[in-house]
């Protein structure tokens, strides 16, 4: 493994009920037809958990990358080709909006079909599909799930770690979902990886240096996205250095404390809030051709 780079913060979160989830998953793969990897269509690759592939082994693997209405739409195409091209069932989904959720519920079914035809064919009652749903901490799998459901099935809140119980939702007639905890993996052998989980909020904001990390994001939107930033902060030129983007950005936010110093935990939120919801644009920080 690479030695961590001075400039880049190490971020690592792997609270104790982890584990318990990891178990909850492994107990009762057994009870489901098809497993529904759920991702960040903003990073596919860091949302994506090393673990789950040994402990899916054997099942229907869907992809499904949430997010969708965050992320840069043609850099997501390329990801759907992706996964695809590798021989997986993969769609993208707006779970907040409700897009493809009609479509996403057909291939469940299609890709359950064989399983439960088993069933009948045996001259066993036909039973529901049975799906389970994984992915990482705030992914946005209650709000899929809810909106699977038609109804507030699974509680939501936007940040990690809250669902900490497995719940079985009837979506539908014909599909019984089990919803799991959010997980994450011991250790980001990748720093990358950390740094793209704290972006996009999917480990406790509390357990890294944020003003780092928000230079960071600030970096790679001056590299892949700079008139996404001219347009949010109105800003005719940007600046040469990160740092003085980010003052910039506190002068034009507002972000000042008395005696007009610059209110910098004040800035950091700005522009990780501005990131998060999307006001910033349509961003893709993982790409498959890179």
């Amino acid at each position: 493994m690479e030695e961590q780079k001075p400039d880049i913060p190490l971020v690592q979160w792997f609270p104790g009920h982890m584990t318990k989830a990891r178990r909850l998953i492994e107990e009762n793969l057994k009870l489901v037809d098809i497993v529904v990897e759920l991702l960040d269509a903003r990073i596919p690759l860091s949302s994506s958990n090393p673990m789950l592939a040994g402990m899916i082994s054997g099942k229907t693997h869907a992809i499904v990358l949430n997010k969708a209405d965050l992320a840069d739409p043609a850099i997501t195409r390329e990801w759907i080709t992706f996964y695809k091209r590798m021989g997986k069932s993969a769609m993208a989904v707006d779970s907040v909006q409700g897009k493809n959720i009609k479509e996403l519920t057909n291939m469940i079914n299609d890709l359950t079909q064989r399983q439960t035809a088993k069933f009948a064919a045996k001259g066993a009652r036909p039973r529901n599909a049975r799906a389970m749903i994984v992915g990482i901490p705030n992914v946005g799998k209650s709000s899929l799930i809810n909106r699977l459901a038609g109804t507030v099935a699974a509680k939501t809140e936007n940040r990690p770690g809250v669902t900490r119980a497995k719940q079985w939702i009837r979506i539908g007639k014909h599909i019984d979902l089990l919803d799991m905890p959010g997980l994450l993996w011991p250790k980001f052998d990748d720093p990358a990886v950390g740094i793209n989980l704290a972006f996009t909020g999917a480990v406790n904001d509390d357990i890294y240096d944020k003003e780092k990390v928000a230079l960071l994001l600030l970096e790679y939107m001056q590299n892949y996205y700079p008139h996404f930033l001219m347009t949010r902060y109105k800003i005719d030129v940007l600046p040469d250095s990160t740092e003085e983007l980010f003052e910039v950005i506190g002068k034009k936010r507002g972000c000042l404390l008395k005696g007009g110093k610059l209110d910098e935990e004040k800035i950091t939120t700005v522009v990780f809030t501005d990131f998060r919801s999307g006001r910033l644009g349509k961003i893709s920080l993982e790409s498959p051709s890179v």
